[in-house]
């Protein structure tokens, strides 16, 4: 009896968390409702800008990058324009960007360091919008949930209050703490990426500054691994036949059209001269 109690707590919660994405149009296993998941990204934000050294101490820059971030987010789908979008650059050397959900993005100083265009300062950010639209957080979480099965034979399918999924998600988590929020699968980052593509081409950007970014950032490591912006992405040769293919394909109207960009000029200007001089790439 007790077993068959808890294959229908399964069921139940397999029909409750089933929903389509209005972004990718991709149907997805999410447990978290949108002001849940929000909750989450704003408790975890603080931790993750300690991690990183705090935030850069440059209006010049986080205004710039907070201009760039927007242009995409405004163009998101469904209620997602509607967020409280925040872009955030951390005052680190390490190479890395990553999200959190309802709109959490964040950049690091060495990452900026790297760039060469704002087009590829738009990819970046535009891969990491994608994760948040892609509501990966939240899918990543929900899995976890269900394998782990702490909410078996609870009344989460029923509908659980907010204090009772704040008790939930931190065992889920454990210690592994927000970098088990900031790690996706292969398949998460391919869709971020295709997500990125489609949000900087509609700003109006040059969609093949997003295939450079591998070329651009693979001589940020130290030598015996790569910068943890590469590692936690997809493959090098991967991503870029990811994007070679939509080049070539649907973004194919793209390609040496003057209306997409890759503004080398105004990087320089609003972003790298206010980079303090140790962080700029050799």
């Amino acid at each position: 009896m007790r077993d068959m109690k808890i294959v229908a707590s399964v069921l139940l919660l397999g029909l409750a968390g089933c929903t389509v994405n209005p972004s990718t149009g991709r149907s997805q296993f999410l447990l978290l409702s949108v002001e849940q998941a929000q909750a989450l990204g704003e408790e975890s934000k603080l931790e993750v800008v300690q991690q990183y050294g705090g935030e850069l101490e440059s209006a010049e820059v986080t205004s710039y990058v907070e201009r760039v971030g927007r242009s995409m987010a405004r163009l998101t789908e469904a209620d997602y324009p509607d967020l409280p979008w925040e872009f955030t650059v951390l005052d680190s050397d390490v190479v890395n960007a990553f999200a959190l959900p309802g709109g959490k993005v964040f950049a690091s100083r060495g990452l900026l360091a790297r760039l060469d265009n704002e087009a590829q300062l738009a990819g970046v950010l535009g891969h990491e919008i994608g994760h948040v639209t892609g509501q990966h957080v939240n899918e990543r979480i929900s899995q976890a949930i269900l394998i782990s099965g702490i909410v078996l034979g609870t009344s989460v399918a029923a509908g659980s209050s907010d204090s009772e999924w704040a008790r939930v998600v931190p065992i889920v988590v454990g210690a592994a703490g927000t970098g088990y929020l900031l790690s996706f699968n292969r398949d998460q980052e391919t869709e971020a990426d295709e997500q990125g593509l489609k949000y900087m081409t509609a700003a109006g950007y040059d969609p093949a500054a997003m295939i450079e970014l591998p070329e651009v950032l693979k001589g940020a490591g130290d030598g015996s691994r790569p910068p943890e912006f590469l590692s936690t992405h997809p493959y090098p040769e991967t991503r870029i036949e990811t994007v070679s293919r939509l080049l070539a394909g649907p973004y194919a109207y793209t390609q040496d059209n003057p209306a997409f960009r890759k503004f080398p000029d105004r990087y320089r200007r609003d972003a790298l001269q206010h980079l303090p001089e140790p962080a700029r790439a050799p």
